[in-house]
């Protein structure tokens, strides 16, 4: 009886090595991404707390979702495709990948609630409420995604020895 054939792997690219740096970026704008389409839907659509930029009139404000949303989801799409560029060429280093990834998440967070909510002062967590417990809680889960990420890229250095320039 015949065996079924197996697929076969493509054979490595001339240059297939791991790309530590560049899984690391890749994945943390996919992070960013994945936290500014979170925030996008809970907070503005869901819950109806803000807009991107609240500081004009409610029609404004949708119109500056509309532009968030499209911002994260050509982050998504300009992510994924390369990390399938990383995957095709066998260089994705998967503990500097899942590093970046969370980088992406909490540097997304932190930037918003510091930069977007406090320096710019587009829009506030929420409004008529007393903003300390927010902005000490949105921060507090910013910096925990970017410290899980910076432990993560530590170990993922001391595992991989990057063969890359940049």
């Amino acid at each position: 009886m015949a065996q079924p054939s197996q697929p076969s792997q493509p054979p490595p690219t001339p240059d297939a090595r791991l790309r530590p740096r560049r899984s690391l970026a890749v994945c943390a704008l996919i992070g960013a991404a994945v936290m500014a389409a979170v925030d996008e839907i809970v907070f503005h659509q869901l819950l109806n707390w803000h807009h991107f930029y609240d500081r004009a009139t409610p029609t404004v404000g949708l119109l500056s979702d509309g532009l968030l949303h499209t911002a994260e989801l050509l982050g998504l799409v300009a992510g994924f495709v390369l990390y399938a560029d990383l995957r095709r060429r066998r260089a994705l280093s998967v503990p500097h990948a899942r590093a970046g990834l969370f980088l992406g998440l909490g540097g997304f967070q932190l930037f918003d609630g510091i930069v977007d909510h406090k320096l710019l002062r587009l829009h506030q967590i929420r409004y008529g409420v007393d903003l300390l417990p927010y902005d000490l809680a949105w921060n507090a889960a910013g910096l925990v995604l970017l410290g899980i990420g910076a432990a993560l890229a530590v170990r993922a250095g001391r595992g991989v020895r990057p063969v890359e320039a940049g």
